[in-house]
């Protein structure tokens, strides 16, 4: 008996590592199918022979615990650049994953406690279950809904435009559904099962049907001319500038030689996150000798900063993105309202910096939360843009990062250093045609040790320059859709679905028990 348990141990945890392998960057999304499978077919097989609350909860636990530690490892990276961070890898490798399991754990312990009888109404509330414990991981606390199984599909835009009505939550809920559905072809009782999964597969082709007629609809629309760029700056400088003395001039130097700005152009350069780490919003008026013979009334730059602000004897540092004119005088900036945990800022700082912990971008103290975010807008003599600033980490976030749908573009800044030669840029990224197939806008990126590129309102990377590569993207030419049904109703789209699943629950009982 002990050798079987060890046995599925050790299989629920490989379950859980081979579906990272349907992620980004590998995207070999037909893994799912078996290891879902045999995952909610395990579950089964444990309800059959215990009713051992204390088993279920490990048994999830053990196969996110597979999920996360393959496909997070990179987390720890972000502790080698400084010596005191070091002797925390080992910690993170094993917490963060082990944490993250924890919700999946859970969902696995409610499935025993819900769990029905019968086959059909079990996978329905095993799908709803996990739909839901995912919405609250990615909302719980600061919320981190990284690596979501749905992101499996970054790769088949035709089939990601359904997320333009149902969001990333409830197209994430399917996906659960559909990778767990093919266990019917093991655990079925009827012919009803496999209804049901062939019907998951129909609806996944509809998806495509219906992505298809959205993006060749896209295509035949006139694209509207700019009569300004907005130039994208792609960036390699070493992280070490966080923690050596590396003079921003010659960093400032580099941007400004990458940048590439040409007189008669008008433009708006945006330069990515935490560039000049040793430069503060107002400081960088200092430079301005550097951009008198490079820079001129046509051009604006955008750029993400620090800003340090006194509120009486407390002084208050902010991740900031920031809008200059050409004379370096600031136009509009917002404050990230989205902080990392330890990297932004640290939970319980008065107590865990007696022990030396400290935050992992920002030397001196945790960066402050901004209040909210707001859209930014550039104004110039001849053309006005609206733009909604996601600084980094931000960008993750489904149905919560604007109110106010009148704006132009998304604008995505980031530094993907701290990932390393990773698979983590590339989860990072995935994020971005989410986001704007959700929204119906461009999302205008720019990374520094990252992928900078420009992603259409339908998902489709129109440009892109590569992991640490430095260069420029120019949107000279835009087209626009109407505004999503996601981007008026967010996440209420997500309750409907739920609903639509616990009626189907309480359907399926009562026909079977009738």
């Amino acid at each position: 008996m002990k050798k079987k348990v060890y046995i599925e141990i050790i299989i629920l945890i490989l379950l859980g590592s081979f579906s990272s392998l349907s992620l980004p960057p590998f995207n070999y999304i037909l893994i799912n199918f078996l290891t879902f499978s045999l995952f909610y077919i395990l579950l089964i097989k444990l309800f059959e022979v215990s009713k051992n609350k204390k088993l279920f909860f490990l048994y999830g636990w053990l196969f996110g615990l597979g999920y996360f530690t393959s496909n997070l490892y990179w987390i720890s990276l972000s502790l080698t650049f400084d010596e005191s961070f070091k002797f925390l890898i080992p910690l993170s490798i094993v917490l963060v994953p082990a944490f993250l399991a924890l919700f999946y754990g859970l969902a696995s312990f409610l499935f025993l406690i819900l769990k029905p009888k019968k086959n059909l109404s079990s996978f329905f509330l095993f799908s709803l279950i996990f739909g839901i414990i995912e919405f609250i991981r990615g909302t719980i606390l600061t919320g981190f809904p990284w690596n979501l199984i749905a992101y499996s599909f970054s790769n088949h835009i035709e089939i990601l435009n359904i997320t333009s009505i149902i969001g990333t939550y409830g197209f994430n809920l399917f996906c659960i559904s559909l990778f767990t559905s093919t266990s019917f072809l093991i655990l079925r009782d009827s012919k009803k099962e496999i209804i049901v999964c062939i019907s998951f597969l129909i609806i996944t082709l509809s998806f495509y049907f219906f992505g298809s007629q959205r993006l060749e609809k896209f295509n035949d629309i006139e694209a509207n001319n700019l009569n300004y760029k907005i130039r994208l700056v792609s960036s390699n400088v070493s992280i070490d500038r966080f923690y050596k003395d590396i003079d921003p001039i010659s960093v400032i130097n580099e941007l400004i030689k990458i940048s590439s700005p040409k007189y008669n152009e008008k433009m708006i350069f945006i330069w990515p996150e935490g560039i000049l780490p040793d430069v503060s919003k107002n400081q960088l008026k200092e430079y301005k000798f550097l951009f008198e013979n490079e820079f001129n009334e046509n051009h604006s730059l955008s750029i993400g900063i620090n800003e340090i602000k006194k509120d009486g004897q407390i002084t208050k540092s902010f991740n900031s993105f920031t809008i200059y004119d050409h004379n370096l005088e600031i136009l509009n900036s917002y404050n990230k309202v989205n902080l990392v945990p330890f990297g932004e800022f640290l939970p319980f700082e008065k107590i865990l910096s007696l022990i030396g912990l400290k935050t992992i971008t920002n030397n001196y103290q945790s960066y402050s939360r901004g209040k909210k975010r707001d859209v930014l807008e550039v104004n110039k003599v001849n053309f006005s843009v609206r733009l909604l600033p996601l600084i980094c980490y931000e960008i993750i976030y489904t149905g919560n990062i604007f109110n106010d749908r009148n704006f132009d573009f998304i604008v995505n800044i980031s530094e993907d250093g701290w990932f390393g030669q990773s698979i983590g840029p590339y989860q990072h990224f995935a994020h971005s045609i989410y986001r704007a197939i959700e929204s119906g806008k461009y999302v205008l990126r720019s990374a520094n040790n990252g992928i900078t590129a420009i992603v259409n309102p339908l998902g489709v990377i129109e440009e892109k320059i590569g992991l640490n590569q430095s260069g420029f993207v120019d949107l000279s030419k835009t087209k626009k859709i109407e505004p999503t049904i996601f981007s008026k109703y967010g996440n209420k789209i997500f309750v409907l679905i739920i609903l639509l699943y616990i009626f189907l629950i309480f359907s399926i009982n009562k026909i079977k028990y009738e």
